[in-house]
């Protein structure tokens, strides 16, 4: 994890999954196909279902579109969830749903739970002008944070720094940096030590994880889970 890597998910073909009506477009695998540590696209055909299953390490899901549900309730478009190690639920989605979704990257038996519908947060300021932010999650004794920023149309960030390097997805609108161009979908992963420069004519809104690398793993470590 120590180039920087940009991923257009628009671009890429839907996999499929057993259940023969869950859709994946992978940026991140490492172990087995349906057991491994992931990042990914997720879709939900219209009345599709997973079986019972448990999420060791965890499971971030941001819902992009539609709606998710599990016997915890009924998950819109904008909801943000993180279930922690011990987990179980059995998936579905009566209409059909559209997620961002992490497996196997939040180790710690005292995680919290978290379920947040993002559209009733307020904007708080950023830090630099033009920014606004909604933090989701942060836990004392983890390195990792996430949360939502919206830029404003014509906003400049100057240079942003990620000492623990940082991973983001963009929801909505446009943004370009020094490395490249980037429109709705793009997911993109900052080494540690990494800065960008982030411009938007557009305006955009992007979910963004903080120092969440330390807990991406190798083929050989997860052999041995």
């Amino acid at each position: 994890m120590t180039a920087f890597c940009a991923v257009d998910t628009n671009g890429m073909q839907w996999q499929s999954s057993p259940s023969g009506t869950v859709w994946r477009k992978r940026v991140h695998l490492v172990g087995p196909a349906e057991s491994g540590q992931v990042t990914s696209v997720v879709r939900y055909d219209s009345n599709a279902s997973f079986p019972e299953h448990d999420h060791p390490q965890g499971e971030e899901i941001l819902v992009l579109d539609g709606v998710f549900s599990d016997q915890q309730g009924d998950w819109p478009a904008g909801t943000f969830l993180l279930n922690p190690e011990g987990f179980r639920h059995a998936p579905f989605s009566q209409p059909g749903c559209v997620l961002f979704v992490k497996l196997r990257q939040f180790p710690g038996l005292d995680r919290r739970h978290v379920a947040i519908d993002t559209n009733a947060l307020e904007w708080q300021d950023g830090e630099v002008s033009g920014l606004a932010r909604k933090p989701l999650y942060s836990q004392e004794g983890y390195a990792d944070s996430v949360e939502l920023q919206k830029w404003q149309a014509g906003a400049d960030s100057g240079e942003i720094a990620y000492p623990e390097g940082a991973e983001m997805f963009l929801i909505d609108g446009s943004f370009q940096d020094q490395h490249g161009s980037y429109t709705k979908g793009y997911w993109l992963r900052f080494p540690a030590g990494a800065t960008h420069r982030l411009q938007t004519d557009t305006g955009c809104t992007a979910y963004l994880k903080k120092a969440g690398l330390k807990y991406l793993i190798s083929e050989t470590e997860i052999a041995h889970q």
